[in-house]
């Protein structure tokens, strides 16, 4: 399958068009990955907007690819999302890797309770683009047509408001001891996003648990084992892509 890099627009782009690629995955094309000419190659905007071309020029850190096919990915319905709690030893970003290959649609950065790793200050901004990137560089590994948005991180109360703020919105928090199993829930027929809730190595806590509830969440359990944090996110993501009839 042809190679994808993602460029900031191709509104108006149709066959016979010639597009260029320039900037880092211009570079990346041509020193790292020594594109040549008259390779096939896929240009995606990242929003579901996909094209295919031949390499017609290269230049130093450049080239120009000639398009022969456009294909437009209409945004999935429901869109799933994947409420992610900031965890140690890098488990977090592994879990936004494996996430982002799945299918993921948005990533929220959630600072549990019981959360090690700490975003304060600088490191928020810093700790959201490293995710960005992370799921950047897995949508073209995956040859996603739609890259997953990354928020900025929330706190349990925030989430909290979230799941009362909109019925269309249906909520789902992991939990190994919970009374519905994943593979079992029904989605309502009105949903138009489904909230993954995943905790830190250590858990959600009970209050977190209650206020969450309160709000309208379920909580839901995979199975008879306990997942990682890294792990959890990424198998309840395919149960679900399973269910919707996607996978």
């Amino acid at each position: 399958m042809a190679s994808l890099y993602l460029v900031d627009s191709l509104d108006g782009v149709t066959v016979g068009d010639t597009v260029p690629l320039d900037g880092a995955e211009g570079r990346h094309a041509v020193a790292v990955a020594r594109v040549r000419a008259g390779e096939t190659l896929r240009l995606s905007d990242g929003r579901g907007t996909v094209v295919t071309g031949s390499v017609t020029e290269l230049g130093r850190d450049s080239l120009s690819l000639a398009v022969s096919e456009v294909a437009v990915d209409e945004a999935p319905s429901p869109t799933l999302t994947l409420v992610q709690a900031l965890a140690k030893g890098g488990r977090d970003e592994m879990a936004v890797q494996a996430a982002t290959e799945i299918g993921v649609d948005r990533i929220v950065p959630w600072s549990a309770a019981r959360s090690v790793s700490r975003w304060d200050g600088a490191k928020v901004e810093k700790g959201r683009t490293r995710w960005a990137a992370i799921a950047q560089e897995a949508s073209k590994q995956a040859i996603r047509s739609r890259v997953p948005a990354v928020d900025a991180p929330v706190t349990t109360a925030q989430l909290a408001g979230g799941a009362e703020a909109d019925p269309s919105r249906a909520v789902l928090v992991l939990d190994p001891a919970g009374d519905v199993r994943l593979s079992s829930w029904e989605a309502p027929a009105d949903v138009a996003e489904i909230v993954l809730v995943v905790g830190p190595e250590g858990g959600i806590d009970g209050s977190e648990f209650d206020r969450l509830v309160a709000a309208g969440a379920v909580r839901v359990r995979l199975g008879d084992t306990v997942l990682r944090t890294s792990t959890a996110g990424p198998a309840a993501l395919a149960v679900l892509q399973t269910r919707l009839g996607r996978w």
